[in-house]
């Protein structure tokens, strides 16, 4: 079980402990807008968050300082996706392009195009040399990222794409779409594998456990599942949240699952059981981003609705 604290950071420094009595303090302001995408760096030394204000901006997570705007975008920016080896920043937003940034410079290195409408979903596969794309055009695309050229286009969801992950080993790629349904594809060659059904509105989100096992969705619908990645099979239906389900993650561990939804709460879940663990409150709009650093110690949480902030809850075991 976790002993949960939590730091609403401003653009001062934060101390290194909090007394457990005095557990929300400060809150990290900046974006204009929704938070739609947060995502931390390999290293863990800095946070990068993506907005409907049509920015994205680089923190430093220990201190809560903004390090770097990023300006390029001309609409909503959905989603920010940090390279494995933390040196390449991707973006995908309202003006259908994804945007690959030199995340020490914060310079555009690459503008990819050829998406029909918005890009809501972008991820690195882990050796790094495709991008995945998911938008409202209803595809999913492959990048080369070394030379920006389109390597691949995936058909076959009938609503928008909203989320892609591939799997630690990078073989496949899984995709979240508003058609209610998961897909499952083989990174190779492009052959859809298997097709996710069981939610009764949109998924939201959607990751993969860091050993594979494992796949986590979000809905509309107003549940969090738990799925078998190898065989597609329905584990568990995780009821308790009051409203539509925005986001979705695994722990680094692997051992705990947290979902942000419409009802301001974010919510800790058993992966392996599905039992709920722990609710925090806080946000005083929905839960529309989450990510856990990668020592599992943090994790940050973007509201929407009304609330432009950026939460870091310490996670003390």
């Amino acid at each position: 079980m976790y002993r949960l604290t939590v730091l609403t950071v401003s653009l001062i420094a934060v101390p290194a402990t909090l007394p457990a009595a005095e557990p929300a303090v400060r809150v990290l302001k900046g974006h204009r807008s929704s938070v739609l995408s947060v995502g931390f760096s390999p290293d863990g030394k800095v946070l990068a968050t993506c907005s409907r204000d049509k920015t994205i901006r680089l923190w430093d997570p220990a201190t809560g300082g903004l390090l770097r705007t990023l300006t390029e975008h001309t609409g909503d920016v959905y989603d920010v996706a940090f390279s494995p080896k933390g040196d390449l920043l991707a973006s995908g937003g309202r003006d259908k392009v994804i945007r690959l940034w030199d995340a020490g410079s914060g310079r555009v290195v690459r503008t990819l195009e050829g998406h029909g409408d918005i890009v809501r979903s972008v991820a690195f596969s882990p050796d790094a040399k495709t991008l995945a794309s998911g938008s409202v055009d209803l595809t999913v695309r492959l990048w080369d990222v070394a030379g920006g050229k389109l390597k691949r286009t995936l058909k076959g969801h009938t609503a928008r794409v909203m989320c892609v992950v591939f799997s630690p080993d990078g073989r496949r790629l899984v995709s979240a779409s508003s058609d209610a349904t998961a897909r499952v594809w083989d990174v190779r060659t492009g052959r859809l594998l298997r097709v996710l059904k069981g939610h009764t509105a949109g998924l939201e989100h959607i990751d993969i456990s860091p050993d594979g096992e494992r796949l986590a969705s979000s809905s509309h619908d107003g549940t969090v599942r738990l799925w078998d990645a190898a065989t597609g099979k329905l584990l568990h239906t995780l009821k308790g949240h009051e409203g539509e389900v925005d986001t979705v993650g695994f722990a680094p561990d692997g051992k705990t699952v947290a979902s942000g939804c419409k009802d301001k709460t974010v919510k800790f879940w058993d992966a392996r059981t599905g039992k709920l663990l722990r609710t925090l409150t806080g946000h005083t709009g929905r839960v529309e981003s989450l990510a856990f650093s990668p020592d599992g110690k943090t994790l940050a949480t973007g509201g929407g609705g009304g609330d432009t902030s950026l939460r870091l809850w310490s996670l003390q075991k």
